[in-house]
C-alpha cells in the first residue's frame, strides 16, 4: 500500500469542520501521514473559539499526494496572501490530488487552480468562482480530473469517503465508513437552499447578509486585481 501525505492547510479563523471532517476520514487511508501546515507552529485560532496545532509549517512541507484547503472566515484573508497562496501553488503542482471543503475552493481558485475546472462551494459564496474562471456546480461533492470540492462544512466528510474510494477502492472506504459509524439521520430537513423554508432562509439572510456581500466585495477585489495583473 503506497504511502501517502495529505497536507491540510490551516489558518486562522479557519471552520475546523471543514478540516477535522476529512482529517478523519482521509488519516484512515492506511499508511497516510495527516500534516496540519500553517505559517509557524504557533497555535491556529479557528472561528469555533479553540485553536488548532499545525504540525509543520510552509519550509518543512513542500511536497504532498494530496493538498486540502478548508474553508472559513479566514480564507478572505487567505486569498489576499501571496505567501500563501504560493505555498499552495507549489504543493498543488506534484499533488496527485488538490482539494478543498467550502469556501476552501475559493483558495484554490485565488491561486490560478481552479480556471476551467468544475467546482462547488458553500452554497453562499459558489457563484463567486465564476470570478476566478471556475465553473461553479450545484453538487455536494465534485471531481474534475485531479481537482475535488466539496460543499459547505459537513460535505468534507462526503469528499473524503469518495476520494478514500477513489484511492484505495470502494471496499476500504466502506470500511472507513462503518468504523466511523457515518449514517447521517438530521433532526431537520434543511441542509441546503432546495430544502430550506423560506422563513429560515429569509432569518439567516437577515442574521448572514451584511458579512455575505463584504465577503463578495472582498473576493470580487481578488478576482479583479488578478485580472488585472494577468493583463
Amino acid at each position: 500500500m503506497s504511502k501517502l501525505t495529505v497536507a491540510f492547510l490551516l489558518f486562522p479563523e479557519v471552520t475546523q469542520l471543514d478540516l477535522t471532517g476529512p482529517a478523519q476520514v482521509l488519516s484512515r487511508l492506511g499508511n497516510a501521514r495527516i500534516e496540519l501546515v500553517a505559517k509557524t507552529r504557533d497555535p491556529v485560532p479557528t472561528d469555533a473559539g479553540f485553536c488548532l496545532l499545525p504540525t509543520a509549517t510552509f519550509s518543512e512541507v513542500d511536497s504532498a499526494e494530496i493538498l486540502c484547503v478548508p474553508g472559513g472566515v479566514g480564507t478572505l484573508n487567505v486569498i489576499e496572501d501571496e505567501e500563501t497562496l504560493v505555498w499552495v501553488r507549489a504543493v498543488a503542482a506534484d499533488a496527485a490530488w488538490v482539494t478543498s471543503v467550502c469556501t476552501g475552493s475559493l483558495v484554490l481558485a485565488a491561486a490560478g487552480l481552479l480556471n476551467g475546472y468544475r467546482a462547488t462551494s458553500h452554497w453562499a459564496s459558489r457563484d463567486q468562482l465564476k470570478l476566478f474562471g471556475a465553473i461553479p456546480v450545484p453538487e455536494r461533492v465534485v471531481f474534475d480530473r485531479n481537482r475535488v470540492t466539496g460543499g459547505g462544512v459537513t460535505a468534507g466528510i462526503d469528499f473524503a469517503l469518495e476520494l478514500t474510494a477513489r484511492i484505495r477502492g470502494d471496499q476500504h472506504a466502506k470500511l472507513v465508513q462503518l468504523g466511523l459509524e457515518y449514517d447521517p439521520a438530521p433532526p431537520f430537513d434543511c441542509g441546503t437552499l432546495k430544502k430550506a423554508d423560506r422563513a429560515t432562509v429569509n432569518r439567516f439572510e437577515e442574521i448572514a447578509g451584511q458579512d455575505l456581500a463584504q465577503r463578495a466585495e472582498r473576493v470580487k477585489a481578488v478576482a479583479h486585481a488578478m485580472q488585472r495583473h494577468a493583463d
